[in-house]
């Protein structure tokens, strides 16, 4: 079975997905592309064989089309998703669902009516490293769980026009540490306390974002788990996962951008980090679309559903809230139930 996978947004992301479905993945095929700047959908077309789509209409009403990849910007996600819904084709859509609790509910509610598949692009799960340490909890190697460090750092701030329109730092680059913190611990977070402030930008400041952050997480088992995010880590691109437990610890650090280690008078030198996250995360991109392909081949639950979506941004907003109000703040203060 070949499932048959159209793309909507050819921005960088969005071209990074039809590349890797187009040349990666055995079972899947690229089918029409479509972006809001005509051009942009032309380009990707022309590089991959494809074609581009005159509307989002056009590839939902293609029969053709089994699966839809929801590449464009966070605020168009919801309606893309409950359109995609009723139009009966498998969904996979990028992070975050919505930066509105309600209206991710609104998504995930036709997603439920309609038994849509729905995968969200939560890429870190699927790096082999990240997914040792979780089976490393999953089988008890390190006994039961205590602690949880997780670094996130990018190399260079995003653009401002960027910043001012993602929701900021807890819910466009602390998210994917969120859900890893759900991930490898099994356990669902009860408190949030975070800290931050602007250390390596004013104009982030000015924007009403911050640049510095730590987040600590109570679990409902309790462990513990730490966050620190930068947005400008000189050395590279820095992503690290620790689990420490009763019977040992279990890390996944960054890889180098080759092997080489350079010894003189002065002491060793290994090769730098890579530099962004598509040369840190390309592996685990392929892995994402090589599991979504064969659940939906096999009519296996989907790998990271709509409730995987909906937690990390509870817990962004309630980060965000801990940041105003300069206190934890329950999980339970964000979302009743």
């Amino acid at each position: 079975m070949t499932i048959r996978v159209a793309v909507l947004g050819c921005g960088r992301i969005g071209s990074m997905h039809a590349g890797l479905i187009s040349r990666h993945v055995d079972g899947v095929e690229l089918g029409p592309v479509f972006d809001v700047f005509g051009s942009s959908a032309a380009e990707v077309a022309s590089e991959l064989g494809t074609t581009a789509a005159g509307s989002v209409d056009e590839i939902l009403h293609d029969a053709s089309v089994d699966a839809v990849a929801i590449c464009t910007s966070t605020d168009t996600h919801v309606d893309l998703i409950i359109r995609t819904a009723r139009a009966g084709k498998a969904i996979f859509c990028e992070k975050p669902l919505s930066q509105d609790l309600t209206e991710v509910d609104r998504a995930l509610a036709a997603v439920a009516d309609t038994g849509t598949f729905l995968q969200v692009g939560f890429n870190r799960r699927f790096d082999p490293s990240h997914r040792a340490v979780a089976e490393a909890v999953r089988n008890g190697s390190i006994g039961d769980v205590h602690l949880v460090r997780i670094t996130s750092r990018d190399p260079a701030p995003p653009p401002i026009s960027y910043i001012e329109a993602s929701g900021g730092i807890f819910l466009d680059m602390t998210i994917h540490d969120f859900d890893m913190a759900r991930y490898v611990t099994g356990s669902e977070v009860v408190e949030v306390h975070a800290v931050g402030g602007v250390r390596i930008d004013p104009a982030i400041g000015e924007a009403g974002d911050i640049d510095t952050a730590v987040v600590v997480m109570t679990h409902a088992d309790g462990t513990i788990t730490t966050i620190d995010n930068s947005r400008q880590a000189v050395y590279g691109y820095d992503q690290r996962v620790e689990v420490f437990g009763s019977a040992g610890m279990a890390i996944s650090d960054n890889p180098r951008v080759s092997t080489t280690i350079r010894s003189d008078r002065f002491g060793g030198h290994s090769a730098p980090l890579p530099y962004f996250f598509l040369e840190r995360y390309t592996t685990s991109y392929i892995h994402e679309w090589r599991e979504f392909a064969a659940a939906l081949t096999s009519g296996s639950p989907s790998p990271v559903d709509g409730s995987h979506g909906r937690a990390p941004l509870v817990l962004g907003l309630a980060a965000w809230k801990s940041h105003r109000e300069g206190r934890p703040v329950t999980i339970d203060e964000i979302d009743p139930q």
